[in-house]
């Protein structure tokens, strides 16, 4: 019997402080949810942004008359616009001439061309927007001159 009055006396200051400190306990899960929350979403935007500039580079060496495939040699600068019905990515790459053909299979790992009579980079912009939900893309725009912007 004594110990259950003992529990009873420590029982109402715990529940007191819990009553305190009980809101305070609910904002910092929160904020680590919301924290998480960011960090999904820049790791879900950065997927998205690696695959539309997959989708460019893809529909460019479709649509380009030389035989050889490009490569990404560096994103030079890139931003998206979000939108009702997906993201709108706009990006500035440096694209290289590789050896392979653009209908080879390993084109990620094929080296670059390598001629110092030719220039064999191209800088590009394109304006891709995507439905990630959908994996739908769309180019809208796609601009390019050769030459490196240095």
């Amino acid at each position: 019997m004594l110990c259950q009055q003992w529990r009873c006396r420590w029982a109402q200051p715990c529940a007191l402080l819990l009553l305190l400190l009980g809101p305070q306990l609910l904002v910092t899960q929160d904020w680590d949810s919301q924290e998480e929350a960011n960090d999904d979403d820049q790791r879900a935007s950065k997927n998205y942004f690696l695959a539309t500039v997959e989708y460019g580079l893809h529909v460019f060496n479709l649509r380009s008359q030389d035989r050889n495939a490009y490569k990404v040699v560096r994103i030079l600068r890139s931003w998206k616009e979000p939108v009702d019905f997906g993201i709108v990515f706009s990006t500035e790459l440096q694209l290289g001439r590789t050896r392979c053909g653009k209908f080879d299979e390993d084109i990620d790992n094929c080296p670059f061309q390598a001629r110092p009579d030719v220039n064999n980079t191209i800088t590009c912009f394109f304006t891709i927007i995507t439905d990630p939900w959908r994996t739908k893309f769309q180019l809208l725009n796609n601009t390019c001159s050769e030459g490196s912007p240095d």
